[in-house]
Order: structure tokens, then C-alpha cells, then sequence
């Protein structure tokens, strides 16, 4: 089904009129030379990376981000930069990792999207050779395309987001990109990943595909609030790297279904009966929404098997531990203590070890060594 929308998108992209300001396929002018500040070094005979990106804002929960493919080897070192609550940059063609620092200090002074491109431009001598795309704290995108990027190459500019690419089949990559974003609905790394998989349906880099990435920032949602990588996935090399992306987009998103999962759990003991109730229905959710994403997370089914039992559901309970003992048997012979600080609280294993079947299967693999 997502890959007859996909096409459908596609097909009809090149024919649809937008008023929302998109700047349809760009070749942009270059800046006017100015004084050259300081000297480039390194090696630029190195290998450009062509390839097609998008950078976008998500105005409902502040989110910026990137998803990026190329014929590249680890495309997601060199493209994607972004802050949270300040914006996001993509560098491409011939990739500036300069340019990303400086793009956040500038933005967080004050200076748009536009003049952000320009300002980092006037003072770099490879301007006519370099591709980028930006998106300020307003959401205000901006998009650039030296006229010595290999053909084809362009970008395009809609609500909140900027669409680019170099040395791509053609100006309906970028369509079917911006199409679809703009179709489709969801969290903005999932709309970020189906618009560059149109961008791959539709042709993509003239030479094949090899990397790719996407970073979404979010303010404190990173590893223990300590930072703002909300999803920040990479895959270096692949023959599909976009649909391996996918994969991990849904690991990642199942695992911050077990996070929203704890959190929900955590509070019941300390909830009102009608709280504690609707704590528990959330938590089910919650963690079923992950494991249908990823059945591979130990993690997860136990707290699937917890979020049932207090739902009452002693059978989906079952069936959820014994799925976690099958994928991670090394469970039965952890500590007591250690279960329990790793999500595996006692209680909920002696409850579970009133069925035959589930206590069977956990003294069966508690004496066995792991086979490797």
C-alpha cells in the first residue's frame, strides 16, 4: 500500500501547482565573490558527495531534522547538522562540515534562513561547488545550489522544509521528495524517510546508493536527557540503505515505546484507582505499539508482560514473557537484584510462575548454558 501511495505521489507531483511558496527546481545563482577569509585545507580531490537530501521543522512539537541518501560511504558524517529550538543544515555536493557549527551560531542570533546561506557563502571559495539546505528557528526554509555542482542538481523549498540534490536522475527526484512530504502525515522522521524514499522510487543519485541517514533533534530527548538527539541513525553501507534506515527508524521508535511504557508503569503504584487504571491502558498501548514495530526488544516484552498482567490479561502475559525467555534465555539466570534494576521486577516473575507453562519453560532454560 505505501509503495502504490508512493507512486501515485510521484506521478501526479510534477502536475500539482503549490501556493505555499515552494521554489520549485532551483539552480541557484552564486554568491557575488567577496574577500576570501582564511584558506581551505585538505585534500579536494576527494570524493563529492552527491546525493539528495531533506531538512525540515515540525512547528507541532519544535522538531528539526535530516534524512539524506547517497552513493557515499557514511553520508550521515559529513550532511546533517541541526540543534534543537534552533534549526537544522544540511551540506552536500561538495560537504562543508564548517558550515553546520556555524549555521546554529547564526541562526541563534537572529539571522534567517536565507542570509544564513549567503553569510556562510561570502567568505568560502568553493562557494559555486557547494549544495545546502537550511531551516531557521521560524521554520523558515532556504535552499542553494552553486552553478559547478555536477547535473543535475537543484532544490526546492516548501512549508517549513527544503529539499536538495546533486548528480541526481533528474529534477522529478526532488518532486517526488517534496511531494511527498508534504502528503504524507506522522512523527517527522517517518515523514523525512518516505520522502527520500520517493527520492530513491523516482531515481535518485545517477550512481547508485550506499549510505544513508536521518537526525531529528528535540530538546533533552536524547540518552538520559543529557542531550538532544532524539533519533540519530546512520547506515554506512548498504545495497538498500533506505529501507534498512526504515528498519531502524522502527527499532527506535519501538524503543521509545518502552520508555513512554515505563513511565506510564512507574506511576501506578502512587496513582488514584481511576488513574491507576488509565496508567495501565496507556502503558498496554504503548508498549503493543512497540512490539509490533520490533518483536525483536527482550526489554520490551517484559514490559508488555507487566502492562498485561496488571491489565488483568494473565494469558497475553504469559505470552509475552515467554516471548522475552525465547529471544534473551540468559533472563533466567541473572540475579534476582539485577532483573529487577534491568525492568524485571520479582513480583512479576512469581506471578508469571503460577502458569505450568511459563514456569516449564524458565527452569528448563535456567540450567541450560547459552549456546552461542
Amino acid at each position: 500500500m505505501t509503495r502504490l501511495v508512493l507512486l501515485f505521489v510521484f506521478l501526479t507531483s510534477v502536475a500539482i501547482a503549490r501556493d505555499n511558496g515552494v521554489a520549485g527546481d532551483i539552480r541557484a545563482v552564486p554568491p557575488k565573490k567577496t574577500e576570501q577569509l582564511g584558506t581551505l585545507t585538505g585534500d579536494l580531490s576527494q570524493q563529492l558527495i552527491t546525493t539528495f537530501s531533506i531538512v525540515a521543522y515540525d512547528p507541532v512539537t519544535g522538531d528539526y531534522g535530516i534524512a539524506v541518501q547517497s552513493k557515499y560511504f557514511a553520508v550521515g558524517d559529513v550532511v546533517p547538522f541541526a540543534k534543537a529550538n534552533i534549526g537544522a543544515l544540511a551540506t552536500q555536493a561538495r560537504g562543508n562540515p564548517l558550515h553546520g557549527p556555524e549555521a546554529m551560531k547564526l541562526i541563534a542570533e537572529g539571522v534567517p534562513a536565507q542570509q544564513v546561506i549567503e553569510r556562510l557563502l561570502a567568505a568560502d571559495p568553493l562557494a559555486r561547488s557547494r549544495q545546502l539546505g537550511v531551516v531557521d528557528a521560524a521554520g523558515r526554509p532556504a535552499t542553494y545550489t552553486g552553478d559547478q555542482c555536477l547535473p543535475w542538481a537543484g532544490g526546492t523549498i516548501g512549508k517549513h522544509y527544503a529539499a536538495q540534490g546533486n548528480l541526481l536522475a533528474g529534477p522529478h527526484v526532488i518532486k517526488a521528495m517534496a511531494a511527498t512530504y508534504e502528503a504524507t502525515s506522522g512523527d517527522l522522521a517517518t515523514r523525512l524517510v518516505l520522502a527520500i524514499e520517493a527520492g530513491q522510487a523516482a531515481g535518485g543519485d545517477a550512481r547508485g546508493r550506499q549510505s544513508a541517514a536521518i537526525l531529528v533533534v528535540r530538546k533533552n530527548a536524547g540518552y538520559l536527557g543529557l542531550n538532544d538527539r532524539h533519533i540519530n541513525l546512520h547506515v554506512e553501507d548498504h545495497v538498500t540503505p533506505i529501507r534498512e534506515l526504515k528498519r531502524l527508524l522502527n527499532i527506535r521508535h519501538a524503543q521509545l515505546a518502552a520508555v513512554e511504557t515505563a513511565s506510564y508503569l512507574d506511576r501506578v503504584d502512587g496513582a488514584k484507582k481511576a488513574e491507576r487504571k488509565t496508567l495501565i491502558k496507556r502503558a498496554r498501548r504503548a508498549a503493543e505499539r512497540g512490539i509490533r514495530l520490533y518483536k525483536g526488544d527482550d526489554h520490551l516484552w517484559w514490559l508488555t508482560a507487566r502492562a498485561r498482567w496488571m491489565d488483568d490479561d494473565r494469558d497475553g502475559a504469559e505470552e509475552a514473557g515467554r516471548a522475552a525467555l525465547l529471544l534473551s534465555p540468559s533472563w533466567t539466570r541473572l540475579p534476582e537484584k539485577t532483573r529487577a534494576e534491568l525492568g524485571l521486577p520479582q513480583p512479576l516473575v512469581a506471578a508469571l510462575r503460577q502458569s505450568d507453562g511459563f514456569r516449564a519453560l524458565w527452569d528448563s532454560l535456567a540450567t541450560k548454558e547459552t549456546v552461542e
